[in-house]
């Protein structure tokens, strides 16, 4: 009788071991085809019954619907059942990091590292809750480790130059993000975030040639990266190909004419920097034409080492001038409310090199303004 019983369990048993591992198949497979709504639907309810994996399954498809509050629950119930599953700690550490938990969240992706130290995806999460609370060296250090992983991701790739620019280390900076170049993947938008980064960085640091590469690489994948072309014009500036600048600037009139360059390029490009002393010379375009009004086209800031503007130098397009026979523009600059014009102008077909001359002139004081005025306010 007791054997009959015994073998009764052992056969129940099985036959509940088998139907825990149809669930979990029938789980796993409607996961992979994405189908969310019907994994809710149809294995909510029963869900307490299940097995840990089978949990995992179902906790899975809410975190694919964004209800983190029933994620962290199903999370939790699957850890229960099986405290060995690191994919479950990590979820469950994703999930807090999206409702800024991230104490909480730091504490499981350390216990999924615990019991699996090779996946770079622990890591690389483990990075974005130390990035949330702006302890940057452990996020670097956890994303570093991510990318020493088997088979590592790519999101620490393009985290960790993000790092060494906000701790305000440039140099690693860029070599990082040729790191980011060299592993991430052409078609997603962190590739494109990679090579506008480099291009601004080899600019800064006058690697024209370098510059040049990268924003045009970037234009030929996204042509209407109207920010790449002002920063190539500026390349071409800072190389003295003038020429090679040209057809860029015309694009950007284009764009404007068109009502589609929006945010810092809706009204002008930067288009060179320099350096003055202690400044940064940043030289601007406007586009717009007021025909018949007084307009400023080309203007020179003058920014300190806190980035903060001090004041302006520009060319100005004065109607009178023109109705008795002057140049197209004429120079001026606004400081400490005042405004001033000096006696030097500039036709429409004016060489850059000769503007610039007079400008340094200016900054320099080596050249007096022909007329000074204080007015209540003045174009910008």
């Amino acid at each position: 009788m007791k054997k009959t019983i015994l073998t009764l369990i052992i056969c129940f048993l099985s036959l509940n071991n088998y139907a825990q591992e149809q669930i979990t198949a029938e789980l796993e497979k409607a996961y992979a085809e994405e189908k969310y709504d019907w994994i809710i639907s149809e294995h909510t309810e029963n869900v307490s019954e299940y097995s840990a994996k089978a949990i995992y399954y179902v906790a899975m498809a809410y975190y694919m619907k964004a209800d983190d509050n029933k994620v962290l629950n199903l999370m939790d119930l699957s850890i229960k059942k099986d405290k060995t599953d690191p994919d479950a700690y990590f979820i469950k550490g994703m999930t807090l990091n999206f409702l800024e938990q991230f104490d909480k969240a730091i504490e499981s992706f350390n216990k999924a590292i615990e019991i699996d130290a090779s996946n770079s995806n622990y890591f690389s999460g483990l990075g974005d809750a130390y990035v949330s609370q702006e302890k940057y060296n452990k996020a670097l250090s956890s994303y570093i480790t991510a990318t020493e992983k088997k088979e590592p991701i790519e999101r620490p790739f393009t985290m960790i130059p993000q790092i060494y620019a906000e701790l305000n280390q440039p140099d690693k900076a860029l070599k990082a993000f040729y790191k980011s170049k060299e592993t991430i993947s052409k078609d997603s938008d962190s590739y494109i975030n990679t090579l506008y980064n480099i291009g601004l960085y080899e600019l800064l640091n006058k690697g024209y040639n370098n510059s040049e590469i990268a924003f045009k690489e970037l234009i030929e994948l996204v042509p209407n990266d109207f920010h790449a072309y002002a920063k190539l014009i500026q390349v071409y500036y800072g190389k003295k190909e003038y020429e090679k600048a040209e057809p860029l600037r015309q694009k950007l009139y284009q764009a404007y004419d068109q009502g589609i360059l929006k945010d810092d390029l809706s009204e002008m490009f930067c288009f060179d920097q320099f350096n003055w002393e202690d400044k940064l010379i940043q030289v601007y375009e406007r586009f717009a034409v007021k025909e018949g009004e007084l307009y400023y086209k080309h203007l020179f800031y003058v920014v300190n080492k806190e980035g903060e503007i001090e004041y302006r130098i520009q060319t100005e397009n004065s109607p009178i001038s023109i109705e008795l026979g002057g140049p197209k523009y004429v120079l001026g600059m606004d400081k400490d409310g005042t405004h001033s014009t000096f006696s030097y102008g500039f036709e429409e077909d004016f060489k850059y090199e000769d503007l610039k001359k007079v400008v340094i002139l200016v900054l320099e004081d080596k050249i007096k303004a022909g007329a000074s005025s204080r007015p209540a306010k003045r174009n910008k």
